[in-house]
């Protein structure tokens, strides 16, 4: 064989060399963890594929995007955070936007006291109270001695307490690029570090009530308000854990006696959960489940080479337009689908008696279609 040859070669042999110890050994932010996913049971009954969510209509809000999380408010206007770190508020068919506040970090999630105060989770600032004259305040950026990495959905209780998710204990929203970017981390490292946290507004005391949950997500009171539902995105499911306990660690097998996986092996990864009428929970999906994920469960190895790849081949499933709705116990009462995914990262549904309006953490308006179960 010629000279050239052989150097041609050998270069190709180099770079496949170092190609190969870049893809091992090149550090990545995360620590994978082994876990044993549950069987993906596809798009079959209850979740029969459908395009009841295909048809949506869209109310635009100028150059913002992410709709995150959308709720009434207690003046009647609609309120919406964005990826901006504003607040919108605007009439229920869309009229008459304004910025009513910005935070300066990205909310994504929010409720109402019984004051008017507005109670964000900001996913770069922590437990923030916004007051009806639009005084920001923080209330929690910690909780005993740890701070709040990824304050990610709030509610409030009648007594006044306030429940917060903590999404990552690894991933700070702010740290690691933004709320996507992190939260693909802290899944695909799979440590279970979220938490679900306890603040009382007078006493102005905050601790932990739950942890050890693979990306605490969306959370929502029972009607009765002794349990509190939680989204786990990392493992596809929503629980059911009971208030006024001893602190859950939900990876440990004894206290899963005290919490119920209501929703489990869902077809996609859960975000929000909010009440609609007439007892129900809404759930949005904010991306499909994906084979290669789940086939990389027990491969802690091959998740740290994924992130060593450009991200544009990162295994972050394409879009899927997906919500639904259960009951206390768990049985789906509603399973709305678009399967082109055209609106993007269905996060989440506010109901009311005319509409369901669509979360979303990318899309460039506010999706709403008329609310199917109206009585006409």
């Amino acid at each position: 064989m010629k000279t050239w040859c052989w150097r041609i070669l050998g270069g190709l042999l180099l770079l496949l060399t170092l190609l190969a110890a870049y893809l091992l050994l090149a550090p990545v932010p995360v620590n994978p963890v082994a876990w044993q996913a549950t069987p993906f049971t596809g798009y079959a009954p209850p979740h029969a594929r459908n395009e009841q969510l295909a048809a949506l209509q869209l109310i635009r809000i100028g150059a913002e995007t992410g709709p995150e999380h959308i709720a009434l408010g207690p003046d009647g206007w609609l309120y919406a955070a964005v990826s901006s770190g504003a607040i919108l508020r605007m009439q229920p068919d869309g009229s008459q936007q304004e910025t009513w506040v910005n935070t300066g970090g990205r909310v994504l999630g929010f409720a109402f006291d019984a004051h008017g105060n507005l109670i964000a989770a900001d996913a770069y600032r922590g437990l923030l109270q916004i007051s009806p004259e639009r005084q920001i305040s923080v209330l929690l950026d910690q909780v005993d001695g740890t701070p709040l990495l990824y304050a990610d959905a709030v509610v409030v209780a009648r007594d006044g307490k306030i429940y917060l998710s903590d999404a990552s204990q690894r991933f700070g929203a702010r740290e690691y690029g933004g709320t996507f970017q992190a939260s693909v981390l802290d899944i695909l490292e799979h440590s279970s570090t979220g938490r679900i946290i306890e603040y009382d507004p007078v006493s102005r005391q905050a601790h932990v009530i739950a942890d050890q949950i693979c990306f605490a997500n969306g959370i929502a009171l029972s009607q009765d308000e002794q349990s509190l539902f939680v989204a786990e995105t990392g493992e596809y499911r929503v629980w059911k854990i009971a208030l006024h306990a001893p602190v859950l660690h939900l990876k440990n097998k004894a206290d899963r006696k005290r919490a119920q996986p209501v929703l489990r092996d869902l077809p996609g990864y859960p975000d929000n959960l909010m009440r609609g009428l007439d007892g129900r929970i809404w759930v949005g999906l904010a991306k499909p489940r994906g084979a290669a994920i789940d086939g990389m469960a027990d491969k802690p190895w091959l998740r740290s080479i994924t992130l060593r790849l450009p991200r544009f081949l990162w295994p972050v499933p394409p879009a899927y337009g997906h919500v639904l709705a259960f009951d206390e116990n768990g049985k789906i009462q509603r399973d709305l689908q678009d399967p082109s995914g055209k609106y993007p990262e269905t996060t989440g549904v506010t109901e009311t008696p005319e509409r369901l309006y669509i979360q979303s953490l990318h899309a460039q308006g506010i999706g709403w279609m008329p609310n199917p179960a109206r009585r006409r």
